[in-house]
Formats: structure tokens, C-alpha cells, sequence
């Protein structure tokens, strides 16, 4: 656990930002190769490049204020909500870019399900980055385990003295294999917004899965059996596969 990354004068300059910032970049440089194999123009996805880090953001802290309300919120300025420090839900981000994308090819009039297919991929890529820098942070850990590989944070962190699971490099791993895979999916896709749907079934299977190893959660449902990031993940999952089943009715008959 590094949070800094390296100091210019009396400014920290901290690994999450960095790799954040690595995420966005590559993300948005892999996307645009990918676009002009579906037809459209490479400048098509650094037009959105803006829109996209605005959305994510609007909706990372929106529901980590739902989430963590009680915790955090509760009697405080409500736009602290927006406030540019750490904290953020992965799927409120993913939800807040959806919409940001849907309303850019809406007004632009561009093919929603090719950009889609053309971000999907990115999204895993970008993940791992960020899953990489919560865990120089400290952030997104996971439960005590006496495996090999547990890891322990220095003093200071909750979770000081015990061996917990890296669950930030499960899930970064994970979630760079999945970005091969997309990349792959993409190359030989059947129909538009293939690529996209595979990315929503894939990841909520990994993000459930993983959720089982985190420890940093106080809030529980049914009975404390599920985490906040477990009940996101079935209707993730759901939508996922009637997206796919939906727009492979619907794609055109081949000659």
C-alpha cells in the first residue's frame, strides 16, 4: 500500500490518479482503433471522451451516496456528494457512461449498439487499472484469510494487523483476462452491441463472485448474506442476457 505516487514540491501526487488517469487514456485510445472496424469514425470516441469521464463520475458518487449515506452523508452539505475526492461505486460510473452514451449517439444520430462494442472492452481495461490503484490505496479490501497469498496493510489501515485477501488484484486480473476476451469477441462479433452485452454478463458473474472475498462492507441485505455490489449484479447479469437474446433476434439475415 503506496497511496503517493511521487511529490512535485510540497504536492502528492497519488497512484490512483494516476493509474485513473492511464485508464482513461488507454481505454479511450483502444476504443478508438477498435471503432473504424464497425464503420465509424476514430474521432467519434474522443468527441466522447469528456461526456463519458462526467457521467462516470456523476454516477460513481451518486450511488456510493446511496451506499454509504448513513456513513458518510447523513446531515451534511448535499453537494459533498460531488466533492473530488475518493469514493465511488464502479456500477453507479457504468450507469452514469451508459446514459451519457445513449444521449450522445441520440443526438448525433450514430449507431448506439457499434460504440457500445467499441467501449466494451476499454471498460475492462480501464477496471484493471483502477482495481490496481484501490489497492495501492487501501481501499476495496478484502476478508481475513490465512492463505499464502493474503496480504497485510501497514498500521493505520482497518484491517492492520491481519492477512486479508488482495481482492483489488483478484479482481484487476480477472478483469484484464475479460478485456481479451472482448477484444477477441469484437474481432469476430455476429451482430451489433454482442460485444457489450457479453461485457455485462462477464463482469457481474466476476464482480458476484468476487464480492464473496471483501471484507470493507458494513452494509448487508437478506439477512446479511448479500453485499451492495451482489444485489447490483443480478439485475446487471439479467439485463446482460436479455440484451444479447434481444439483439440476436433482431440482427440482420444474413445474405
Amino acid at each position: 500500500m503506496h497511496p503517493v505516487a511521487f511529490r512535485i514540491g510540497g504536492l502528492a501526487v497519488y497512484w490512483y490518479g494516476v493509474l485513473a488517469a492511464t485508464a482513461l487514456i488507454l481505454g479511450l485510445w483502444t476504443a478508438s482503433r477498435r471503432a473504424p472496424r464497425d464503420g465509424l469514425p476514430a474521432e467519434v470516441i474522443a468527441d466522447l471522451g469528456i461526456w463519458l469521464m462526467i457521467g462516470a463520475f456523476a454516477g460513481a458518487r451518486l450511488l456510493y451516496a446511496v451506499t454509504f449515506w448513513r456513513e458518510e452523508f447523513a446531515g451534511r452539505p448535499w453537494y459533498e456528494i460531488f466533492a473530488l475526492r475518493a469514493g465511488g461505486v464502479f456500477y453507479g460510473g457504468l450507469m452514469g457512461a451508459s446514459l451519457v452514451t445513449m444521449v450522445y449517439a441520440w443526438v448525433r444520430r450514430l449507431p448506439l449498439w457499434k460504440i457500445a462494442d467499441a467501449l466494451a472492452p476499454s471498460i475492462a481495461l480501464g477496471h484493471a487499472l483502477g482495481r490496481i490503484g484501490c489497492f495501492m490505496t487501501g481501499c476495496c479490501y478484502g476478508s481475513p484469510t490465512a492463505l499464502p497469498w493474503g496480504v497485510c496493510f501497514p498500521p493505520g489501515h482497518a484491517t492492520h494487523p491481519q492477512s486479508v485477501h488482495p481482492t483489488q488484484l483478484y479482481e484487476a486480473g480477472l478483469d484484464a483476462l475479460l478485456y481479451g476476451g472482448l477484444a477477441w469477441r469484437h474481432r469476430h462479433k455476429r451482430y451489433d452491441g454482442q460485444v457489450f452485452a457479453h461485457y455485462l454478463i462477464a463482469y457481474a458473474v466476476i464482480r458476484f463472485g468476487v464480492e464473496f472475498f471483501r471484507g470493507d462492507y458494513e452494509v448487508r441485505y437478506l439477512g446479511g448474506w448479500a453485499k451492495p455490489g451482489q444485489l447490483v449484479s443480478l439485475p446487471i447479469l439479467v439485463i446482460g442476457l436479455a440484451l444479447a437474446w434481444r439483439l440476436r433476434r433482431n440482427r440482420p439475415a444474413r445474405p
